[in-house]
């Protein structure tokens, strides 16, 4: 008996179809009967393009439509970037799995192919990215941050038509569309700690469709499924969002998880961060332990008045 079609929903820019594509492709190999159709659903992130994200609400604006489409049952599952995904999900879903990471980091395109350090005093650095800011003018408070929207294509050309020294982007989505040439540099997480999930995708599914976990349960990778998990209860117990200056990047050695966490000022003049350690099946509590240390130091008193703000 032929498989019945799985309806994949996605957003429709290049990197969103080449995500969706991927996981298409993969489950069309677990099963050669399987037929999977991308269904392109257009995100108020999408829509609202002259406008900084983190003045119309960032977290969940480019995946509230798609998670709509998948509680309707118009679609059978959904793609999207891990880091775009709010701390919690709609009650009738929730992640079903997370294939293997790409790079979590940052990466530099900058003029004359320049480092981050060698960038000129007063240098104007283009990102869309509050938690990126935020680091860079810890860093360096002489640099002039510009707003920064469009797909990839779009935001580099802002290199030379805004006048901009350089920009920053996830380096996953320039390595998955084959464009690591124009990177300058990739920023170590000394520097600037990734945002929660950066380089993961998730794939979100009803909970109650059985048939639609069973076929994507060989994309889970472990290693990727614990670290995003820690990095997901450190955003959950700080209930923050994509537009917040708040970061997350967990790796793991020797069978140890490593969690380092960050929550700052928008104008970087203030900066909490902390690293826990722990055993790999203690994710979940570890992220919780992080957040709670950096509530301590005050990140609370940050997030409220972003809150107070609209940045939450």
């Amino acid at each position: 008996m032929k498989s019945p079609t799985i309806r994949i929903g996605t957003r429709g820019s290049q990197l969103a179809l080449w995500q969706a594509n991927w996981v298409k492709q993969a489950l069309e190999a677990l099963d050669p009967d399987l037929e999977a159709e991308l269904c392109v659903i257009k995100t108020s992130g999408d829509k609202i393009l002259d406008v900084p994200l983190a003045k119309v609400g960032g977290k969940g604006l480019f995946v509230k439509e798609i998670e709509q489409a998948l509680m309707e049952g118009t679609i059978d599952l959904a793609v999207h970037s891990m880091k775009d995904m709010p701390g919690q999900t709609p009650e009738a879903l929730c992640i079903g799995a997370i294939p293997e990471r790409e790079t979590p980091f940052d990466v530099l395109i900058a003029k004359e192919g320049r480092r981050f350090t060698e960038l000129p005093r007063g240098a104007h650095i283009g990102t869309s990215s509050l938690r990126r800011a935020s680091q860079v003018l810890h860093l360096r408070p002489d640099i002039q941050v510009h707003p920064l929207r469009g797909n990839l294509d779009t935001r580099i050309k802002k290199l030379e038509t805004e006048a901009l020294d350089a920009i920053i982007l996830a380096g996953a989505g320039v390595r998955r569309l084959e464009m690591e040439h124009v990177i300058s540099e990739t920023l170590d997480p000394a520097l600037i700690l990734p945002a929660v999930g950066q380089g993961a995708l998730c794939i979100e599914v009803r909970k109650d469709d059985a048939a639609i976990h069973q076929r994507i349960a060989p994309l889970e990778h472990e290693v990727s499924t614990r670290t995003v998990s820690a990095e997901r209860a450190f955003l959950k117990r700080l209930e923050g969002g994509c537009q917040v200056p708040m970061a997350a990047y967990g790796q793991i050695r020797a069978g140890t998880l490593h969690l380092d966490g960050m929550v700052a000022e928008t104008d970087g003049s203030v900066m909490h961060h902390r690293r826990v350690s722990g055993p790999v099946e203690n994710a979940g509590a570890l992220g919780q332990e992080l957040a709670d240390i950096l509530i301590a130091m005050g990140a609370d008193k940050i997030l409220a008045r972003l809150s107070e703000e609209g940045h939450l």
